[in-house]
């Protein structure tokens, strides 16, 4: 079966009735959004379609403008000009990052969707209600915002639209500058250009090699290691481990350099091997043999010896939510 190649236009959609979670519309806001019928709202000109995405950024900045950017690979939410919230189904979004981190009990996220969903008030009730501190819930949104936009904002062959008025069921948990989205994006992206890897290692499943017996791999990168398997894209082992995309494709990129993974064999180069399938996941981002439930209760994988897989203190993960955590301080 041929791998889809690139994500699907995707359009923001609002939170359905609850039991129709299998829709493209259910109210998850890591779930990737799904397709909805075009309506009524006004869209950018053609003439706007082909600006780069960081000059339409700073076109609607500078007229305070509210709704929400479509493009291929993701959707960023604007409120007064600023960004306030990203999707992408590439990477994982706040409730798997929630969740699977263990900060956040699924049952609270599904409770805060159902009573606060339609309302648009969710991020509100998670803190009202006990569930989260206020800080911690800024902390992860950023994060989860950031790496959503980094796919978002990437390079794309389709049409860039603009929906006024449109905004997102999960409320307001903060407001971040589209320059800094914009500048955060270019950031990552130099970093990944200068990792090294073979062309398409973004996007491409990976298969793992076996170490030398004397290597040593942290517990980290050991666990993206186990579910390179041939048929996993990097974003679908972020998603199988909740954790942000644009980290595991640093880990990836690390596993790369250190000779621990390499391309996937193509289907049409002879008969699958050890270690690889032929199976396609059905959305990219998502793994075929993991099915995303209505809350998605994801759990990191532990190593074969069993060892949490828990990050060190020098973890780009650590040192990422330091700088937020700076950043947040300085702000109040």
């Amino acid at each position: 079966m041929k791998r889809p190649t690139e994500p699907v236009p995707v359009d923001p959609a609002p939170p359905p009735e609850r039991g129709t979670t299998d829709e493209p519309d259910a109210p998850r806001a890591a779930r990737p959004p799904g397709t909805a019928q075009e309506d009524n709202a006004t869209h950018e000109s053609a003439r706007d379609t082909a600006a780069t995405p960081s000059a339409m950024l700073t076109r609607l900045a500078r007229e305070a403008a509210t709704g929400v950017l479509i493009r291929d690979h993701g959707v960023l939410y604007l409120h007064d000009g600023q960004v306030v919230h990203a999707e992408s189904p590439a990477a994982p979004g706040l409730d798997v990052l929630l969740t699977a981190s263990g900060a956040l009990a699924p049952e609270r996220w599904q409770e805060a969707v159902d009573r606060a969903g339609a309302l648009g008030r969710v991020a509100r009730y998670l803190v009202d209600s006990g569930g989260l501190t206020e800080g911690a819930l800024q902390l992860c949104h950023l994060g989860a915002l950031f790496d959503a936009a980094y796919f978002a904002l990437g390079p794309t062959t389709g049409p860039t639209r603009f929906r006024p008025g449109a905004g997102h069921w999960l409320g307001h948990v903060q407001r971040v500058p589209v320059q800094a989205v914009a500048r955060e994006s270019r950031r990552r992206r130099a970093l990944l250009a200068c990792a090294g890897a073979w062309p398409g290692a973004d996007t491409a499943p990976t298969v793992r090699r076996r170490p030398p017996a004397d290597q040593h791999v942290p517990a980290r990168l050991r666990a993206v290691l186990l579910l390179a398997d041939g048929v996993r894209t990097p974003s679908a082992i972020a998603w199988t481990l909740g954790r942000p995309a644009f980290h595991t494709l640093i880990e990836i990129h690390r596993l790369a350099a250190a000779g621990l993974v390499e391309p996937a064999p193509s289907p049409y180069d002879g008969p699958a091997g050890p270690g690889t399938a032929t199976a396609t996941p059905p959305h990219p981002g998502r793994p075929a043999a993991h099915p995303l439930p209505a809350v998605r209760p994801l759990s990191p994988v532990l190593p074969r010896d069993g060892r949490s897989s828990r990050p060190a203190d020098d973890d780009p993960d650590i040192v990422f939510l330091r700088r937020l955590r700076d950043a947040l301080e300085a702000q109040l």
